[in-house]
């Protein structure tokens, strides 16, 4: 080891550690390793011995791709973060790596690799240690390891590694007080169109038995006043959003006030914050709150998981669903917020028709997004222990997800990925609400509508690509002629609706009407050409967000589309009967 090494020139150059991300999305930024780069600071100035960079890459790259760009980074110590979704990605890169540089350690940190190490470094030979936990601390003194040969490995707390054909476990290492831990953004250079991350707390209260957050019971705080300082950084810079990875962040009731009291006091009318709460802890103070914010400012992510008692309590999760229900409609009431509920197919004592109801009764709720995730069985995890005793199987590689349980069989939980998939294009894309809405109110529980839709999909073959909205909408008309046929006639309006509410489409749909017949209002209220459209229609489909389906009346209503002006929640044009505008000469939403 030594501070400094040499080129073929004879050049000194500085050790360059290479903190390697691997994302779900490219919108996607990785937090973690900004905090080590931030944890390790005295090795960022020109005059130290050691350049920490970071590399960040997809899982939708190719692997052979991400090698090469790592390879020509030419690092003298290589870091990857680990999870669920990257590990194949990420062992696959290190092995080639190590192939090709043998001489240069690999580490890798983070959860998928955290809580069985010393089997990780046995499956995987390319890789030289890891790092456990929370890594603010041991990353710097890994840094003056390779850089100046101290502290010696053994004295590194929370790491594993490899001595020569043994491996070694060090000392863990006590969970880091959040103040410590340095603001991870500097600097927004290249975070732009992309996601933020910031944590305000560490640790949950709770015992969820699938989550691996229940391990970290020492829940901690950063001081309210570095907080505030921290996101006034991001208000500044008018990010476009920045998502909380607190669990459970209004556990604390006196930290969750100060917080969203401060961003309802120092809107810039931009960023959109976004945070997971536990909706049956909600206090009438918040909900007063919460109702006050700028449309658009925060968005809810809420963990419903189960309606189904037995699964609850088999879980350790701790919920009071009555009171979840209640908080969610206060809330949806106020019309400011995003609301995201989520369902988790796969529990203990939940069934093929267990969740059929448990998804009812979320849906009924009207969520903004309704997240049907499917049970990932995590190392470490209570759940994982217990799997062999709840008769489940999951797959043997990551994600890890379950594919049958005690009480529901792999064909359900295939019939559900079916089921998520309808969702997904149907419901969570916002693009065919009003239409929803008719054909919800065809059937006696939303979920067999859904459950019919990707039935319906799958006996077509339409799974197999992928289709344009008005694609989408053409299918939908072709299944409810199949399935739901007495809702045609409104159907083919409120597609109609749908299509124009999120943009003036350039390919008029065939069953709609030709425009040349109100041409006249066209020309008296479309002022601002293709930024406005008016369609006519038969339903009046502003009422259905009161609830029920609106009848037809027998003389037709010309609406007005107006995208210059949208929803910020929904992102829809503002639309209005013909001639109805309000103070401002706009329609409203």
């Amino acid at each position: 080891m030594g501070k400094w090494i040499e080129n073929q020139s004879g050049m000194e150059i500085k050790m360059k550690i290479l903190l390697t991300a691997v994302n779900a999305k490219y919108i996607h930024s990785n937090p973690a390793v900004y905090s080590l780069r931030a944890s390790a600071e005295k090795y960022l100035g020109a005059e130290t011995s050691v350049e920490v960079v970071i590399a960040e890459y997809t899982i939708n790259q190719r692997a052979e791709d991400i090698l090469a760009a790592i390879y020509l980074e030419k690092p003298d110590v290589l870091c990857f973060s680990c999870y669920i979704w990257n590990v194949s990605c990420v062992t696959e890169v290190a092995r080639e790596f190590h192939r090709l540089r043998p001489e240069v350690p690999v580490w890798v940190g983070g959860p998928e690799v955290s809580y069985d190490a010393g089997a990780f470094l046995a499956a995987n030979e390319a890789v030289t240690g890891v790092m456990t936990g929370e890594g603010e601390q041991t990353f710097p003194e890994l840094c003056s390891y390779y850089a100046d040969g101290a502290p010696e490995p053994e004295r590194i707390r929370g790491i594993v590694f490899r001595r020569n054909e043994s491996i070694v476990t060090t000392e863990e290492r006590p969970p880091s007080p959040l103040d410590d831990i340095p603001f991870c953004y500097d600097s927004l250079s290249g975070f732009e169109n992309r996601i933020l991350y910031y944590e305000s707390g560490r640790g949950c209260p709770f015992s969820c038995s699938y989550c691996l957050s229940s391990l970290d019971k020492c829940v901690r705080f950063r001081s309210l006043s570095l907080v505030k300082r921290e996101l006034l950084f991001f208000l500044e810079h008018r990010v476009s959003q920045v998502k909380f990875v607190d669990r459970t962040f209004n556990c604390n009731h006196t930290h969750a006030m100060e917080i969203w009291r401060f961003l309802a006091e120092h809107d810039n009318g931009v960023t959109n914050f976004h945070f997971e709460i536990a909706a049956d802890l909600l206090t009438e103070e918040e909900l007063e709150l919460l109702g006050r914010l700028r449309p658009g400012q925060v968005q809810l992510e809420i963990g419903v998981q189960s309606a189904n008692d037995a699964t609850i309590a088999e879980i350790h999760r701790t919920m009071d669903l009555a009171r979840v229900k209640k908080a969610v409609r206060r809330i949806k009431e106020g019309g400011n917020i995003h609301v995201h509920l989520d369902l988790i197919a796969g529990l203990p004592h939940e069934d093929y028709r267990s969740f059929a109801r448990s998804f009812d009764e979320v849906y009924a709720l009207r969520p903004d997004q309704l997240q049907l995730g499917f049970l990932k069985v995590l190392k470490g995890s209570y759940m994982h222990a217990h799997a062999e005793e709840y008769g489940m199987l999951f797959r043997g590689s990551p994600p890890y997800e379950v594919m049958q349980t005690g009480w529901i069989t792999y064909e359900e939980i295939l019939q559900l990925k079916r089921v998520e998939e309808a969702v997904e294009d149907y419901y969570n894309s916002g693009q065919y609400a009003v239409s929803m809405e008719v054909l919800a109110a065809q059937y006696d529980s939303p979920f067999r509508l859904y459950r019919e839709l990707g039935e319906f999909y799958r006996e077509k073959g339409y799974s197999l690509v992928s289709h344009s909205r008005l694609r989408r909408a053409e299918i939908l008309l072709e299944f409810a002629s199949e399935c739901a046929p007495s809702a045609g006639d409104i159907l083919r309006e409120s597609l109609l609706y749908d299509l124009y509410a999120r943009e003036n489409i350039k390919s008029r749909p065939s069953w709609a009407a030709d425009p040349a017949e109100w041409k006249h209002l066209t020309r008296q209220y479309c002022k601002n050409g293709k930024l406005s459209h008016v369609e006519r229609f038969f339903y009046r489909f502003m009422r259905i967000k009161s609830g029920g389906v609106p009848a037809r009346d027998a003389e037709p209503v010309y609406m007005l589309f107006d995208y210059t002006v949208k929803n910020p929640q929904s992102r829809q044009a503002a639309v209005c009967e013909v001639g109805e505008f309000n103070a401002q000469g706009l329609c409203g939403y």
